[in-house]
């Protein structure tokens, strides 16, 4: 399948042919327009066409072409800011849904896959829950209780976790958890999509969306889509320009790949409590004697570390200190996950827009069953059916609770506009080696530079056309990040992820002058 030369790849996108779809390029009428290919967007658009929808995807790339495929694929109702918080933040009410909402969420893709027969290697197993070396299990006591509370009656104190490796200490199991491999699984989806009569555009850049009576999404070649409703699920909303914004942080979370003899560890899902946390999961080898152990964690506000390659030199060495079976790392690539300050996505109607806009984003860590969630929930929305989730989701809640970690959150962002007065990078183009980025200030500007491996020089405005925050270079995954509010671009300038909507500006000089 195509794959992306300037970013670092996954373990998924190597192993699947990904559908191929047009782009748009007539105007076109739909009962609901989706903008984003994800989880969430194809989700939406899947169950919509199951009740005789016409739906209109668009995505600026292809199916699962944005985050969805950076994800380590946990489908799991251990949630991530764990149930002690949710509890504290949303009551033991809020704390009951969410349990519900992620275990159907789990069940859901379950129904999927044996209705439409999706070979994409999904499996129930347990989930495991463990302190590092040392630390307190108080925390794990504490959210025994809280996941109780919360609804999950079957999980339970362990001695340990099934891993003869290494000791985990006492953890906590949380049954009924799952896994999967997310390309397999949409692609499958995209075909239904299709085969119940909808549509799915690729390589079409959305650049306005305009609700009321009739929604209207404007394309950047010039086709417009009309519908009834429109869903932007586009990782973060490419539609506001700050409400949400203010009410998520964006952080990136890196992971690495490499093969164990197969059967050599008990496949489950295994969550550690540190600080920086970690993850880990099987998945299938490209060697049947093998299996893919995928290890992640180690994350860090968008924009804000430049240490990506030691950040997984230090995936790997927790991992071999734990796994000395563990062969030569295959995959290192890293994701974008939505922070919520309050720790639950943002699905439903968009804030100060007409109520035909629905949203989803903030994943929290959680995107495979905030995606899911976002389907069935959108979906109850636009038909008019009632939703006992919908309070909690819904984008234009204010969680007092949370009122510490929005300022906290804020104040960060406001931090990160002091680097338009400081210096550049380099000092000049000359020292920007062939294949890496650097800002360079130039008077009054700050220009992002990319130096290709034919040593050309690519410049661009360094400023984020979202908010005006000043870009950073990400060397691992060869991209421009905004620190403030996660947009990313390529080295080139071209937009990759939003909430920006456009490309870095074009350098000119004159403009100094």
């Amino acid at each position: 399948m195509d794959i992306n030369p300037t970013q670092t790849t996954s373990a998924w996108e190597v192993s699947v042919e990904m559908p191929r779809h047009q782009p748009l390029k007539q105007d076109v009428r739909a009962d609901i327009c989706i903008v984003g290919a994800g989880i969430a967007g194809m989700t939406t658009a899947y169950l919509l066409a199951r009740r005789g929808k016409a739906v209109v995807v668009v995505d600026a790339e292809r199916v699962g072409a944005g985050q969805t495929q950076r994800t380590t694929a946990h489908l799991s109702n251990a949630v991530d800011d764990r149930y002690c918080e949710i509890e504290r933040l949303h009551g033991k009410e809020g704390a009951r849904i969410v349990a519900e909402s992620h275990s159907v969420a789990i069940d859901e893709i379950e129904r999927i896959v044996r209705q439409e027969a999706i070979d994409c290697e999904f499996e129930r197993l347990d989930g495991f829950l463990f302190v590092p070396p040392g630390e307190s299990v108080d925390a794990l006591d504490e959210e025994l209780g809280a996941a109780i509370r919360a609804g999950l009656k079957d999980v339970e104190h362990v001695q340990r976790a099934p891993l003869t490796s290494f000791d985990t200490g006492p953890c906590l199991r949380f049954p009924r958890q799952g896994q999967f491999h997310p390309l397999k699984y949409l692609a499958a989806m995209a075909r239904a999509i299709q085969r119940e009569g909808s549509s799915i555009f690729a390589d079409t850049r959305v650049e306005g969306i305009q609700g009321g009576s009739a929604a209207r999404i404007e394309t950047r070649n010039g086709p417009i889509v009309t519908a009834d409703a429109v869903v932007v699920a586009t990782n973060t909303p490419i539609n506001d320009r700050v409400a949400i914004h203010t009410k998520q942080a964006p952080y990136i979370s890196y992971a690495i790949g490499a093969n164990v003899p197969a059967g050599v560890l008990p496949k489950a899902l295994y969550w550690d409590t540190g600080h920086p946390y970690h993850y880990i999961r099987l998945a299938a080898a490209d060697d049947v004697a093998m299996e893919l152990l995928i290890v992640g964690g180690e994350d860090h506000k968008t924009g804000q570390a430049d240490d990506s390659t030691e950040r997984h030199a230090r995936l790997e060495a927790w991992a071999r200190q734990r796994f000395p079976m563990l062969g030569e790392i295959k995959f290192r690539w890293s994701g974008q996950v939505m922070e919520p300050v309050d720790g639950v996505a943002f699905i439903g109607r968009n804030p100060m827009d007409a109520d035909n806009v629905f949203i989803a984003t903030g994943d929290s860590g959680m995107g495979m069953t905030h995606g899911t969630i976002a389907g069935l929930l959108l979906t109850d929305l636009i038909l008019g059916r009632p939703n006992p989730w919908a309070t909690l989701y819904d984008p234009s809640r204010r969680t007092v609770t949370a009122a510490g970690q929005f300022a906290k959150e804020n104040l960060n962002v406001a931090k990160q506009y002091t680097s338009w007065v400081t210096g550049g990078d380099v000092s000049r183009v000359e020292e920007i080696e062939p294949g890496t980025g650097a800002i360079v200030r130039h008077g009054l500007r700050k220009i992002a530079v990319y130096r290709d491996s034919g040593s050309g020089l690519h410049e661009r405005s360094a400023v984020c056309p979202h908010l005006g925050c000043i870009v950073t270079w990400n060397d691992t995954e060869k991209s421009w990040d905004c620190p403030c509010h996660g947009s990313r671009f390529d080295p080139r300038g071209r937009l990759l992820n939003g909430p920006a909507n456009s490309d870095l500006p074009a350098f000119s000089s004159e403009k100094d002058a």
